[in-house]
């Protein structure tokens, strides 16, 4: 709920799913926050694998876009970049196989935002072990087809420490 540039982070983060149904946000109700689903990982702090288990609990669509909750950077340009990218291998070239499990942007030192990313729901699903809490979200879908998208300037930018804020 941190305020950055006149707009919270959920807020950001929601604005980037403009047009999205359902829309999920894991965490603690927000009784200013209206139009989405709410749920909560089990435990409560388990983990982001816990909580991407508890969304995707309500998720009945063929693709999912997953966001963290302290994304400064995120826009709906992102968000159509990701799920494009999920869909391009087939539809431009069909013969090199089945479309990637997921598309995540990718940061300019090359890291993998996993939590910036679009998913074939059921690659996801299958990938989150029975007892989710407490496992390494890079370890969990790491062995999932994944196609990487740059990130432009700022957008793949989170807010971790107070230095991150703009």
């Amino acid at each position: 709920m941190l305020d950055v540039g006149g707009r919270t982070l959920l807020a950001r983060s929601l604005d980037a799913l403009s047009g999205a149904d359902p829309v999920v946000v894991v965490g603690p109700r927000r009784p200013d926050v209206h139009g989405v689903r709410w749920t909560r990982e089990e435990p409560p702090g388990g983990g982001p694998v816990a909580a991407l288990a508890a969304g995707l609990a309500l998720v009945d669509r063929p693709r999912v876009v997953v966001l963290a909750g302290d994304l400064r950077g995120v826009t709906p340009d992102v968000v159509g970049r990701l799920l494009d990218a999920l869909d391009r291998q087939a539809r431009e070239h069909p013969a090199a196989g089945p479309d990637p499990d997921g598309a995540v942007l990718v940061d300019a030192a090359g890291r993998r935002q996993w939590l910036l990313g679009a998913w074939r729901t059921a690659a996801l699903r299958a990938a989150i072990p029975a007892a989710p809490a407490g496992h390494a979200l890079r370890r969990v879908l790491n062995g999932l087809t994944i196609a990487d998208v740059p990130a432009r300037g700022d957008e793949a930018a989170d807010v971790d420490t107070a230095g991150d804020l703009p």
